[in-house]
């Protein structure tokens, strides 16, 4: 019965082990590859195939190695650099860089893991960007609009990518996110770029005065020509006016009564702007005044 009972414990131990040693051989056997990844797998540390589907596979324990490589594109944020523009002055370019492994094999022969991947691409990168802002003036490359600067990361990339083809790999896009002035002259430079800024202003401004005045002095001269046009019309109608009053007058006192009576008329209103006040007035017997007074 004893005996039994430990034949028993002794078969399930031996199940136990059994299944332990299924589960371990399991484990050093199979392996996933997962979306977007590569499976490197090496023999004696010589290369034999790529899987590349995803999915559970298996491998020859003990002998087999396998490395996992992403098949995802990835981005890389180089870290700033100084370079050199055409003109011999200093730029502070931040950019980054979208790559991605095109050829597995070749990249686990040259390179093999992604942070040397990334320290070639940064002196890559440097060395296109050197180059490329090398043939543009400072000023340029600062006042460059967004197509100028999309043009400037096209150069980047095609130089780039063609410096990183032997490594099976591919940069999509190389940007510059940003370009700056370093420290200790860029308050010197802001300073010289208000400078020059204020004298546009200032010849805008002068050109605006000129062009004012010429404006004014040509309206001056118009309202002149115009106001000697209106008087020597307004004494032309004047004239008019008074040889019409004197061709009047001259066809009213014709005739010898009429005359007479005009002179009667002025007379009597002379007589009586004279007399206004208390006055004496001492006029020869022959004046007409003294002839209307007496009757005669």
């Amino acid at each position: 019965m004893q005996e039994t009972k430990k034949r028993g414990k002794l078969g399930s131990v031996l199940k136990i082990l059994i299944l332990i040693l299924l589960i371990i051989t399991f484990t050093n056997t199979a392996y996933v590859v997962k979306e977007n990844e590569y499976a490197y797998i090496t023999r004696f540390s010589r290369f034999e195939k790529i899987r590349d589907t995803a999915g559970l596979h298996f491998k020859v324990p003990m002998l087999d190695k396998v490395e996992k490589i992403p098949q995802y594109r990835m981005m890389y944020d180089i870290p700033p650099s100084e370079v050199l523009t055409g003109d011999k002055k200093t730029l502070v370019v931040d950019n980054f860089a979208v790559w991605q492994i095109d050829d597995p094999v070749t990249f686990m022969r040259t390179v093999s893991r992604i942070s040397e991947m990334e320290n070639r691409i940064d002196a890559v990168v440097y060395n296109a960007v050197k180059n490329t802002l090398g043939t543009m003036n400072q000023t340029d490359v600062i006042n460059s609009d967004n197509s100028s600067i999309d043009d400037v990361n096209t150069i980047i990339t095609d130089m780039v990518n063609a410096q990183l083809k032997n490594y099976g790999v591919s940069t999509i896009a190389v940007e510059i996110k940003r370009l700056d002035l370093p420290k200790d002259n860029e308050t010197a430079v802001y300073s010289r770029m208000i400078s020059e800024r204020t004298q546009m202003a200032e010849s805008y401004r002068a050109d605006g005065n000129l062009e004012a005045s010429k404006v004014v002095n040509e309206t001056d001269k118009e309202v002149g020509i115009l106001l000697s046009k209106a008087k020597a019309t307004a004494e032309e109608l004047k004239g008019q006016g008074e040889s019409e009053f004197m061709k009047i007058i001259a066809a009213a006192y014709s005739t010898e009564d009429r005359v007479q009576y005009y002179e009667f008329i002025r007379s009597l209103e002379a007589l009586k702007t004279t007399m206004q006040g208390d006055k004496t007035i001492i006029l020869p017997a022959d004046n007409f005044i003294v002839k209307v007074l007496n009757g005669n």
